[in-house]
C-alpha cells in the first residue's frame, strides 16, 4: 500500500494488517520522500518504525520534484508518486483516499473545467500498471480520525495541509466548511455526481472504440472520417486517439484547435499543433501523433560494429540490429568498408532489387508513404560510400542477404519514457 504516514494511511495500514492473516494478503508498505518539508526524513522513519512495529515489509522511494516544480508542487509530486507506485511490481496498490478527498476533487476538476472524465474523480477500483483500490472512499475523514482515535494510532501532521495557498486546502478549510451547513450531504451527493460523470465517461469511451474500428488504422487516424461526424463526436474520438498513443491530453481550446486544422486546412497544407510536448500531424488524409521530434546534428554520423541496438538523435529512438537467416542485410557484404549511419542530404539513389532500376531515395521514400517530417531523420546505413539500407523502405539489391546467408534487419524501435 502506498503509505504517507498522515492518518488516513495509518487507519488503512492498521486495517489492512488486520485483514492480511485471514485473507492470506502479503502486505508491504512503499513510502514517496519527496523532499519538499524539511521533516520529510523524519515523516520516513516514522514510517519504516510503524511497517517495522507490524513485521511488514517496508519501501523507500526517494524523489526529485525541482525538475518539475514548474508545473506546480501538488501536480509534480503526485506524478513522481504514481512514478514511483508503478516501479513496484504488486497485484494490488491500496491507496487511503477518502470521501473528504473525492468530494474536493470533484470540485477542483469542475473548477478546472474538466471534462467528464475528470469530473468522474477517483474510482474505488483502477486498472493501471497493476490494479488500484481505495478501500476508504466512502469513509469521511471525521470518521477516520475516530477509528484512528479509538485505536490509539500515531500519525504524521504535514505542515502543508494548513496553507490555503494550495487549492485543495482552500476548499477544505474556507469552502467545504460553509457548504456543509447548508448541504451536510454534500460528500454523498457529490460522490454520486462523481459516479454519474463515470458512466458516461464509460459510454463516451465505448462509443469512441466503436468509431475506431474503422477510422484508426496502424496508428493513425482517418481526416474522413472526423470530417463526417459532428464536432462533439469528432473530439471526443480524438481525444480517444490521443489517449491510445500515450499523448498527453491538450486543453479544450487545443483540442478545438488541432480538428479544425486537421479537418479544414487544405489538402498540400503542412499541418502541425504542438500540444505538451507532443506533435499531431497530418498527411496523406490521415492523422498522426507523436512525440515532438528532438533537435539533432544534420552532419551526424555513427559506426556500426555489429552492435545489437544504438541510439539515434535525430528520431529520439533505438536503432535495433536483428540478426536473420537468408534475410535482411547481407552480413558478409557489410565487410567491404566501414559501416556508418549517415542522415539525409539530397540525391541519394539505389536500385531496390535485382530487377529494378536505379531510383532517387526522394522517390522512394514517396512510393513508400514516409511522412514528409521523417524523411531528414531517418537513418541510412552506408557501407563506405554506398547506400545500403533505409529502414522500413528498401535494401540496396547489391547488398541482399541471399537464401541461407547471415543477416541483419535493421528497425527503429520508439524509447519507453
Amino acid at each position: 500500500m502506498a503509505f504517507s504516514g498522515g492518518v488516513d494511511s495509518v487507519v488503512l495500514l492498521h486495517l489492512l494488517h488486520q485483514f492480511a492473516p485471514r485473507f492470506s494478503w502479503q502486505l508491504s508498505a512503499l513510502h514517496v520522500h519527496h523532499g519538499i518539508s524539511p521533516h520529510a526524513d523524519e515523516w520516513a522513519a516514522f514510517c519504516e518504525q510503524r511497517c517495522a512495529d507490524y513485521n511488514l515489509s517496508f519501501h523507500l522511494e526517494r524523489v526529485d520534484i525541482a525538475p518539475l516544480r514548474e508545473r506546480g508542487i501538488e501536480a509534480a509530486a503526485r506524478q513522481l508518486r504514481y512514478a514511483a507506485y508503478a516501479r513496484h511490481a504488486c497485484d494490488f496498490l491500496a491507496l487511503a483516499h477518502h470521501a473528504d478527498d473525492q468530494a474536493e476533487t470533484v470540485l477542483l476538476q469542475l473548477l478546472r473545467g474538466s471534462g467528464v472524465r475528470g469530473a468522474s474523480a477517483m474510482p474505488t477500483l483502477a486498472h493501471r500498471e497493476m490494479q488500484w483500490v481505495r478501500p476508504l472512499l466512502a469513509c469521511t475523514r471525521a470518521e477516520i480520525v475516530a477509528y484512528a482515535g479509538a485505536h490509539h494510532l500515531r500519525w504524521i501532521e504535514d505542515e502543508s495541509n494548513a496553507d490555503d495557498s494550495y487549492p485543495r486546502n482552500f476548499l477544505r478549510h474556507q469552502v467545504l466548511p460553509v457548504l456543509e451547513q447548508r448541504f451536510p450531504a454534500y460528500r454523498r451527493t457529490l460522490a454520486r455526481s462523481a459516479q454519474h460523470f463515470a458512466e458516461a465517461s464509460e459510454l463516451l469511451d465505448e462509443l469512441a472504440q466503436h468509431d475506431a474500428t474503422s477510422a484508426i488504422h496502424h496508428d493513425t487516424l482517418s481526416v474522413a472520417t472526423l470530417k463526417d461526424m459532428s464536432a462533439a463526436r469528432a473530439k471526443n474520438l480524438l481525444r480517444y486517439f490521443l489517449q491510445s498513443r500515450g499523448a498527453s491530453m491538450p486543453q479544450t481550446v487545443q483540442l478545438g484547435d488541432m480538428l479544425q486544422q486537421l479537418c479544414a486546412a487544405r489538402g498540400d497544407a503542412a499541418v502541425c499543433v504542438e500540444f505538451g510536448g507532443w506533435q499531431v500531424r497530418r498527411y496523406q488524409g490521415r492523422a498522426y501523433v507523436l512525440r515532438a521530434l528532438p533537435d539533432f546534428d544534420a552532419s551526424a554520423r555513427l559506426s556500426w560494429d555489429s552492435q545489437s541496438q544504438l541510439y539515434w538523435a535525430a528520431l529520439g529512438v533505438q536503432l535495433d540490429f536483428t540478426r536473420k537467416q537468408g534475410a535482411g542485410i547481407s552480413l558478409a557484404k557489410l565487410q567491404s568498408s566501414p559501416v556508418t549511419l549517415r542522415l539525409r542530404h539530397g540525391g541519394e539513389a539505389m536500385r531496390p532489387h535485382e530487377h529494378a532500376t536505379t531510383r532517387t531515395l526522394k522517390n522512394l521514400m514517396q512510393e513508400y508513404k514516409v511522412p514528409p517530417w521523417l524523411r531528414d531523420r531517418l537513418p541510412l546505413l552506408y557501407c563506405g560510400d554506398e547506400l545500403v539500407c533505409v529502414p522500413g523502405v528498401a535494401i540496396a539489391a547489391k547488398f541482399q542477404a541471399d537464401k541461407g546467408e547471415a543477416g541483419v534487419h535493421m528497425s527503429l524501435i520508439e524509447r519507453s519514457v
